[in-house]
C-alpha cells in the first residue's frame, strides 16, 4: 500500500507499478471534489487533485485540540474521508466515517484503496447515530449542522452517540451576535440547504438543549477565498461568486461566512 504524509494537503506516494494515468482518469471521472486537497506523486511525476475546499486548513486548527491516540473516532459528514486519513496518523483504536453520498463513499474507496487503512465507512447520516450499535470516544462534525433543519435533533443524535464523558468537535458556521438567536435565511451564499445560522450563545443553548454539559468555544475564524475555491475539479462555482465586488457581503447581503469551532462534552 501507498505512504502518505500531510503536507498542504494530503500527499500519496506510490509505487512504480501503479498506472498514474489510470489513475488520474479514475479521479477525473470522480467529480466533483469538495474536500482536499490530494497529491498522487511517484518519482517524479504526478497530479494534484484540487478540491474545493482545503481540508488541511481545518485540520492544522484541530489537530491538536484532542489526543486521540487509543479512542473511538467518528466523523459524521466526513465526505471523502479527508479528515479521517489525517485522524489515521494519530492511533486511534477505531475510525469510523458516516455520510450517505453515494459520490463521496466512491472516491474515498478511491482513494483507500491506495492507502490501505483501517477504516469503516458507512453510508449513513446523523439521525443514525440515534440507533447505530457502537458508542464513540470522539465525535468530529464539521461543516453539517447549518445544513440540517433540525439543528437540535441533530446535536441530540450526536449526543447519544457518544460514550459517556465522551467528547464532540463541532464545526459549524455562526452569527456574529451577542443574542440568544439564528439567522434563517432563504438562501445564504446561494446554499439553499442552509437552514439556521445561530449565535456562539444560541449554539451553546442548543447543546445544553440536547444533554451536552459544556460547550467551549475553540476558535473563531472567517472562511477566505483560499481556503473555498473554484477548480477545474468541481464543475461549479465557488465562495467568491457569492460574495459581493467588495468581498463583505454575500449576495444577499449577510455578513460574510464566519466559522466558529466547540468542544463539548458528554457528562
Amino acid at each position: 500500500m501507498a505512504n502518505y504524509c500531510l503536507d498542504q494537503g494530503l500527499r500519496i506516494f506510490l509505487s512504480e507499478g501503479v498506472d498514474l494515468d489510470l489513475l488520474y482518469e479514475r479521479a477525473w471521472a470522480l467529480r466533483p471534489w469538495r474536500k482536499g486537497p490530494f497529491m498522487l506523486e511517484q518519482h517524479d511525476r504526478g497530479f494534484k487533485i484540487q478540491s474545493e475546499w482545503r481540508s488541511d486548513f481545518k485540520w492544522d486548527l484541530l489537530k491538536d485540540c484532542l489526543d486521540l491516540r487509543g479512542k473511538h473516532v467518528a466523523d459524521v459528514g466526513c465526505n471523502n474521508g479527508y479528515h479521517l486519513f489525517c485522524m489515521a496518523k494519530q492511533a486511534c483504536a477505531s475510525l469510523s466515517g458516516f455520510d450517505p453520498s453515494a459520490l463521496y463513499r466512491a472516491q474515498f474507496e478511491y482513494l483507500n484503496a491506495l492507502l490501505g487503512l483501517d477504516i469503516l465507512y458507512e453510508s449513513l447520516g446523523v439521525e443514525n447515530l440515534r440507533t447505530y450499535p457502537k458508542r464513540f470516544d470522539v465525535i468530529f462534525c464539521l461543516g453539517v449542522l447549518y445544513h440540517r433543519k433540525d439543528p437540535h435533533s441533530a446535536l441530540k443524535a450526536l449526543h447519544m452517540g457518544l460514550n459517556q464523558e465522551g467528547v464532540l468537535v463541532l464545526d459549524t458556521l455562526i452569527y456574529e451576535s451577542p443574542l440568544e438567536v439564528a439567522l434563517c435565511p432563504r438562501t445564504y451564499a446561494k446554499m439553499r440547504n442552509v437552514y439556521f445560522i445561530p449565535s456562539p450563545s444560541a449554539l451553546q443553548n442548543w447543546a445544553f438543549k440536547a444533554g451536552f454539559s459544556t460547550c467551549t468555544m475553540l476558535a473563531k475564524r472567517p472562511t477566505t477565498t483560499q481556503e473555498q475555491r473554484k477548480s477545474a475539479w468541481i464543475e461549479g462555482l465557488s465562495l467568491e461568486h457569492f460574495l459581493d465586488p467588495s468581498g463583505t457581503k454575500t449576495l444577499e447581503g449577510y455578513d460574510p461566512p464566519l466559522r466558529a469551532y466547540f468542544i463539548l462534552t458528554k457528562g
